[in-house]
């Protein structure tokens, strides 16, 4: 039968131990991956091959294609287009023609992805572009702050006043994602049958195609920020 451990056994073996972990600590902190994104979005670095097969997924899924389908048209096999839709290989001219055909494509859509120009937009402060919407003419400003070129999905940022003699108005509705985030002023701010209290620093995140809009004014002028997000027709 084994000893029992002392008291004073068992605390230096558990400082042996703390001491221990310490200094592996610094060898795991050196061996986390270095590339932190600050962002859950997947990460769009990729080489040619990734970037051509990602295309023609993308093509023939739009087509309602399936893999054997679209090999098939392209006198390809079921291996060969898994090979290029996973980036594993580099198709040849000739299999990107083929691949083009029955996609009914021009060759150059394969590398749109590699090679479009990624959007920025640089706003100076008071020189967004003024929009008229509903409510604009009862003291309601609109202020475009970027606007995105190209993609699938469209991004509009506002920057919106309602000054000291604004009308109420809750009958917006339209496609897509809104977020709202208070800046200044309060307003009780109605979403199909809620009403939200926003204050500076207070944030609301809806589906657009329900009614909205302010429906109480409760401190005026205010300011606040509308980003809305739509699929690109």
């Amino acid at each position: 039968m084994a000893s029992r451990l002392t008291s004073k056994e068992l605390r230096a073996r558990t400082q042996t131990r703390k001491r221990s972990a310490a200094r592996s600590e610094p060898a795991k902190q050196a061996a986390a991956p270095a590339s932190v994104t600050g962002s859950n979005a997947p990460s769009n670095d990729l080489n040619l091959e990734a970037s051509i097969g990602r295309r023609v997924r993308a093509l023939r899924q739009r087509l309602q294609l399936t893999a054997t389908d679209l090999a098939a048209q392209a006198g390809l096999s079921p291996g060969m287009l898994s090979k290029i839709e996973n980036g594993g290989t580099s198709p040849s001219l000739s299999t990107l023609r083929a691949l083009a055909e029955a996609l009914h494509v021009p060759m150059t859509s394969f590398f749109a992805d590699f090679e479009e120009r990624r959007d920025c937009s640089f706003v100076p402060a008071g020189q967004g572009v003024r929009i008229e919407r509903r409510g604009t003419k009862a003291g309601h400003h609109y202020e475009l702050l970027g606007h995105s070129l190209a993609g699938d999905i469209v991004v509009e940022p506002y920057l919106i006043r309602l000054s000291k003699d604004a009308s109420t108005y809750t009958q917006f509705q339209h496609d897509g994602m809104e977020f709202i985030y208070m800046l200044s002023g309060k307003v009780v701010y109605r979403h199909a049958d809620k009403l939200y209290p926003l204050g500076p620093g207070d944030s609301l995140f809806f589906d657009a195609g329900a009614l909205h809009g302010p429906e109480e004014l409760v401190t005026t002028p205010m300011t606040y920020l509308s980003i809305i997000v739509y699929p690109r027709q």
